[in-house]
């Protein structure tokens, strides 16, 4: 389980997190949701140690992040696959070259680096594609690749960065379930978003962050049904001065 404890993080005068408190239960997938620049990609590189938060604390299985030395760390990232918001594939490289990266650091042997490599990409459907160059894919495949990628080390969780930001409506629907596989495989995922026809396809939790901490946590159906006007104007997308960050609200005008 990966647990969030009254987590602040502020860059200069601008305060990102305020106190965030957050359990992400094993085997489900939870959402996080909220407006552009509201912290959701931050959360995330706090839970992998990418940043150091000003205070609180991040616990994956019961480790906190802040605590452990470097080959800790490094041990706990390989249980944590992560697929950026634009896949960020080498470009340089070959589908099967991209995936089998990480798998080489870990020391496989190139047979099973073969069969992790094929098994993933079938993950995905994308079965065939080993040789292609990330330029001869789409936008769609190219996250599909980084999901392989992330799989292909069998993580216990994966952490999803705007998965569907820039994809059309059929290829959102797509990733969607994969994600949704990718749970059905074992994997607890953690997904940030302002997307929520994607939200509420994949989330078995979904919470809200804003203003710096979470504004309400629930299921699908709890926050479907909230009563609480800002969780309310952000899932029905109207808009409004409560929903523009403090940043952007003095750039307004």
């Amino acid at each position: 389980m990966i647990v969030l404890e009254n987590l602040r993080k502020s860059f200069g005068s601008r305060t990102i997190l305020d106190g965030v408190s957050l359990e992400v239960p094993d085997g489900q997938n939870t959402v996080i949701i909220g407006s552009s620049g509201a912290g959701k990609s931050v959360t995330l590189k706090l839970i992998v140690g990418l940043l150091e938060p000003d205070s609180g604390r991040v616990l994956v299985d019961g480790e906190d992040v802040q605590e452990l030395d470097r080959d800790q760390l490094a041990a706990l990232r390989g249980t944590i696959g992560y697929v950026f918001q634009f896949a960020a594939l080498f470009d340089s490289m070959t589908v099967a070259e991209n995936i089998r990266l990480g798998l080489v650091k870990r020391g496989y042997a190139d047979q099973a680096i073969r069969e992790r490599i094929q098994e993933s990409l079938a993950v995905v459907d994308l079965s065939g594609t080993e040789d292609k160059m990330p330029a001869e894919l789409s936008g769609g495949m190219r996250k599909r690749v980084g999901i392989a990628r992330a799989i292909a080390l069998r993580p216990r969780y994966i952490l999803y960065d705007e998965p569907t930001t820039g994809l059309d409506p059929v290829t959102a629907a797509v990733m969607d379930q994969l994600i949704m596989r990718t749970r059905d495989l074992g994997v607890t995922g953690l997904v940030v978003t302002h997307d929520m026809r994607s939200a509420f396809a994949v989330g078995d939790q979904v919470a809200m962050l804003y203003q710096g901490a979470i504004r309400q946590a629930g299921s699908v159906e709890e926050i479907r049904s909230s009563g609480d006007p800002i969780v309310r104007q952000f899932i029905e997308g109207r808009p409004g001065p409560e929903l523009v960050t403090p940043a952007k609200r003095r750039s307004v005008g």
